[in-house]
């Protein structure tokens, strides 16, 4: 069964770094996938805000580029997303996806908060 498992949230100060993790299921696991990382803030829809292409290429939502970055490690099979310089709206859920052969897979989600 696929699955992917989050890890990293957490309490944060403005200006502050986080690093999340995701450890997904090496049989989805694929160069090939749509990976990335969702942020669903209280009350809003969840908003695709890093992600690899199928072809490898990362791209990021505006609102956190130069902030955030996408990465992945192939002999671990885990995605990241390093957060840098956080923001109070960047606080929320934040979920790993991987979209592989037609199918959509989620994380249970992690939990980030930004406050003083």
């Amino acid at each position: 069964q696929e699955q992917l498992v989050e890890s990293g949230g957490g309490l944060v100060q403005p200006g502050g770094s986080l690093r999340l993790s995701c450890v997904v299921s090496q049989n989805i696991f694929s160069r090939h996938a749509l990976m990335g990382w969702y942020h669903q803030a209280p009350g809003k829809e969840r908003e695709l805000v890093a992600s690899f292409t199928t072809g490898g290429s990362r791209t990021y939502a505006d609102s956190v580029k130069g902030r955030f970055t996408i990465s992945r490690d192939t002999t671990e099979n885990t995605l990241y997303l390093i957060m840098n310089s956080l923001k109070f709206e960047d606080t929320g859920v934040y979920y790993c996806y991987v979209h592989y052969r037609g199918s959509d897979y989620w994380g249970q989600g992690t939990q980030v908060t930004v406050s003083s």
